[in-house]
């Protein structure tokens, strides 16, 4: 229920009915999947990505699809039309360009700087007392890495096409309208705060991927997405900013792979200077702060108009 204003009376009631779609549509998009399977006379095996001696088949990629669907999308979408007195995918502004630029050329400027936490972050030891955790973190790693090596070391341009809509496109629009749409704006109602709600959210993000070495650039990553929507009030932005990201890697790597290079070579991380990291920090913080000040004025010259 919502009160006058659209604040949310119960935003815990919206957050379980958030998860229970969830639930529904991960559940239905994986019968449609295997009812596919059926039909077109595949195992289920042949539903995993992983397939030896070779790279993934059309099932492959449908199963990679469904799951951004079923699991993002489609959640965040039935819950919308559930609470229509409220809009979770905004769209302030839509024809103006340096609002989509704007987080894109941060992601670009902070680039070294995250290379350099991803390096840390690669490293990280845990106690001894939790080595088992620790091992367990190891091969979870371990196989997200082969997963991803045989999706996007490719020399085909057909799978270049794609790997930049089933990794680029796809999750770029089902994982943030969930996150920075649906999800952010129940727990900004929760925390009663929407900053809060942009690190929560970016923690969430980053953890439901399940690549603990990786666990850091993700987070800051979805730090960014959030205050994009929040800053501009147009889910679009993050959403551009989210498909550059990937496509961008989709893109390295189809370029290594054709230059005989293996997936370790993609994930080496380069070593910089130390005034290249202290110069992307300056840059990334200057357009950071010209982006949030020209939001700003625009507001401003929107509301005196």
């Amino acid at each position: 229920m919502n009160t006058t204003d659209g604040s949310i009376k119960n935003p815990w009631v919206d957050l379980f009915q958030l998860f229970v779609w969830l639930l529904i549509c991960t559940i239905g998009m994986q019968v449609v999947l295997l009812i596919t399977a059926l039909i077109f006379g595949k195992e289920l095996s042949d539903l995993a990505v992983i397939i030896p001696n070779r790279g993934p088949d059309f099932f492959s990629y449908l199963a990679l699809a469904s799951g951004s669907l079923g699991t993002f999308l489609l959640p965040a979408y039935f819950f919308q039309q559930r609470r229509r007195e409220f809009s979770l995918f905004p769209t302030d502004n839509p024809a103006d360009w340096k609002r989509y630029i704007g987080p894109i050329l941060f992601l670009f400027a902070l680039a070294p700087l995250m290379n350099l936490i991803g390096e840390w972050n690669m490293h990280m030891q845990l106690p001894e007392s939790l080595s088992k955790i620790e091992a367990w973190m190891r091969q979870q790693e371990d196989n997200m890495a082969q997963l991803t090596g045989q999706i996007v070391m490719t020399t085909s341009w057909k799978r270049l096409l794609l790997n930049i809509i089933v990794i680029g496109m796809l999750p770029a629009i089902c994982e943030e309208f969930f996150f920075r749409g649906a999800l952010q704006h129940i727990f900004k109602h929760i925390l009663k705060n929407e900053h809060a709600a942009v690190w929560v959210v970016g923690f969430i993000f980053s953890v439901i991927h399940f690549q603990f070495y990786g666990f850091f650039p993700r987070f800051i990553l979805g730090v960014i997405f959030g205050y994009a929507v929040l800053w501009t009030g147009n889910i679009w932005t993050a959403v551009l900013a989210h498909f550059v990201n990937n496509t961008s890697v989709v893109i390295i790597a189809f370029y290594f792979a054709r230059q005989g290079k293996g997936y370790e070579a993609l994930m080496e991380v380069d070593t910089y200077p130390i005034i290249m990291y202290l110069g992307s920090f300056v840059f990334s913080a200057m357009i950071g702060f010209a982006f949030y000040h020209y939001i700003k004025k625009e507001a401003i010259w929107k509301k005196a108009g």
